[in-house]
């Protein structure tokens, strides 16, 4: 008999996007659905994905923090009469501000709860919940203010990445080009629109290169029209579906250290040099690429050091290939037996 599941979610891609992979492999023999926020609905194709509407606001604001209680109880009952109408029996967040309605609801009613922390940092509302879990959902158990007399309830898991990525296969320094993929993540990066492109123009004197970025549906334009500027070839695109055939042709990634980002560079086998957003809650995405950077798999540059750094480091790589060839190694073996199907058994 196939149980039934909720997966609750919203905000930023780095959200969404496990929730996703997470109905992929439970809907097969489970009856799924999704609840999210409006922010995460663009995430989210209504054909693919059965999903409820559950908009729960911020809490930051101390000035409009009790209608925004107020709110919260109202979702709280509306998720309350979804979990009973769906006849929910677990209930699965992927983390954030955007779950606490239905895990209040779930444990009103004694749901089984589960978390999934898919950073290397324990999220501020996984923390909150984590005494009424099953269990927690973790890519290692070295995992920053995670309280000691629970980590019972971790359970190690390999990081969810889309099937699609588990298909493709890529090779080094395909065709006469080295391609450079640059990544901003679902918000964008705008250290890489504005601050990149001079290093990439000096670069692209001595070394044969191809752009390949991804930035905000506003940028789009005039990055293209500077790269055609200075003769360099370029494929520049905003969020798309089609992210894995795009990703695949890349042999280095400059990004953002979102932990989905990692993964799917970790499984494609593609060396990264990680720029972690210094405002992300607690450095969670600086811990993200420290745990690649200690199985050598990529380099880490701070955000207030990136203008003098990266051209220096791309150099290298283009110049020296023994350090990144080792990388591109050492990213296949922390991948061995890491497939879709070994990650849908766990």
């Amino acid at each position: 008999m196939k149980t039934n599941i909720l997966i609750t979610t919203g905000g930023s891609g780095g959200h969404v996007i496990p929730a996703k992979i997470l109905y992929d492999h439970l809907s097969k023999d489970n009856n799924v659905i999704i609840s999210t926020d409006k922010r995460g609905s663009r995430y989210l194709d209504k054909d693919n994905y059965k999903y409820n509407l559950i908009d729960t606001p911020k809490l930051n604001n101390i000035f409009i923090l009790p209608f925004n209680l107020i709110s919260i109880l109202f979702l709280t009952l509306k998720s309350l009469f979804l979990l009973k109408n769906k006849k929910i029996e677990k209930i699965i967040s992927t983390g954030g501000y955007m779950s606490l309605p239905l895990i209040l609801a779930a444990k009103l009613i004694n749901l089984k709860i589960y978390l999934l922390e898919p950073n290397m940092v324990l999220g501020r509302a996984n923390k909150y919940f984590l005494n009424s879990c099953v269990k927690i959902f973790c890519y290692s158990e070295q995992i920053k203010n995670f309280p000691n007399n629970l980590k019972r309830k971790i359970e190690i898991i390999k990081p969810l990445v889309r099937e699609s990525f588990y298909k493709l296969k890529t090779s080094y320094l395909k065709k006469d080009k080295f391609n450079l993929l640059i990544i901003g993540g679902s918000q964008g990066a705008s250290i890489f629109d504005k601050n990149l492109k001079n290093a990439i123009v000096n670069i692209s004197k001595k070394f044969s290169i191809v752009i390949i970025q991804q930035t905000n549906e506003k940028n789009i334009s005039d990055l293209k029209d500077f790269y055609l500027k200075n003769n360099i070839e370029n494929m520049i695109f905003s969020f798309d579906n089609n992210f894995a055939h795009i990703v695949k042709q890349a042999d280095l990634c400059v990004t953002r250290a979102g932990a989905s980002t990692l993964a799917e560079l970790s499984v494609l086998g593609i060396p990264f040099v990680a720029v972690p957003l210094p405002t992300s809650k607690d450095n969670h995405q600086f811990e993200n690429a420290s745990y690649y950077k200690n199985y050598d798999c990529c380099w880490i540059i701070e955000q207030n050091t990136f203008d003098e750094k990266i051209e220096e480091i791309l150099k290298d790589i283009l110049i020296n290939k023994t350090d990144y060839l080792k990388k591109k190694e050492n990213l296949k073996k922390l991948n061995y037996q890491n497939t879709w199907i070994n990650v849908n058994q766990k």
